[in-house]
């Protein structure tokens, strides 16, 4: 088994932008948890941890890591202490220094202006306070956004944080951007890596109360889903 790597140095995802909200698995950052995983202890893992398609993160992904990590397959669970789930996907709980593996991101598709007063999405939940600017964005609760983060969680487009407004609808959501020159084709990141100011799965925790497990799970089951290096 290789040394630990330390630090969340994961490439940010450079693509061409999709119609669809996709959810990126990276492998670089999956053999890295898995490293520093194994360090704390766990060297086996149990049929547990493929369970919803290894969390979403894809079953043969995860078992061919650890396989090539040197990991024992116990599938009631390991004679040694089994491996922790939270710090093999990078979520929260788990070790300090384990990295998210699982990013998901969106499409910008229109922006319009929105006048003061003016309502977005289904029952109008948010109005706008001022005159500002808003975004179409792919990615909605049939992906895994779900509708607890209306009002409540943010994106980040061109490196700026904005909020989400008004109800998550099903395959979209509405964020607004105020003055932030956003563009159609823009990506838009649901959840990365808060060292770099991007949404995070803890963030998403606290607006829906909702364990990370399941938020993780649901996106990566149902965004298109792609490993990348």
């Amino acid at each position: 088994m290789g040394s630990a790597i330390s630090g969340c140095d994961t490439p940010a995802d450079r693509s061409v932008p999709r119609s669809a909200p996709v959810a990126r698995v990276s492998r670089s950052a999956l053999i890295r948890n898995a490293r520093i995983a194994g360090h704390a202890g766990g060297r086996s893992f149990s049929a547990r941890l493929l369970r919803a398609d290894a969390w979403g993160h894809g079953e043969d992904l995860v078992r061919g890591v650890l396989d090539g990590e040197g990991f024992t397959f116990a599938p009631s669970g390991g004679a040694v202490r089994d491996v922790d789930p939270r710090t093999l996907f990078g979520l929260p709980g788990g070790a300090a220094d384990a990295c998210p593996v699982l990013r998901l991101h969106g499409t910008v598709l229109s922006v319009k202006e929105l006048r003061a007063g003016e309502g977005v999405s289904y029952g109008y939940s948010y109005r706008a306070p001022r005159d500002t600017r808003v975004a179409l964005v792919t990615g909605g609760y049939a992906q895994g956004v779900v509708r607890a983060l209306g009002n409540v969680a943010d994106v980040t487009i061109r490196g700026s944080r904005q909020r989400i407004v008004g109800r998550v609808a099903m395959d979209v959501c509405v964020v607004d951007v105020a003055d932030v020159p956003v563009a159609r084709g823009d990506q838009a990141v649901f959840l990365g890596e808060a060292g770099r100011g991007e949404p995070s799965l803890a963030e998403w925790v606290a607006a829906t109360g909702m364990l990370p497990a399941e938020l993780v799970a649901a996106v990566g089951l149902r965004a298109i889903r792609e490993v990348a290096p």
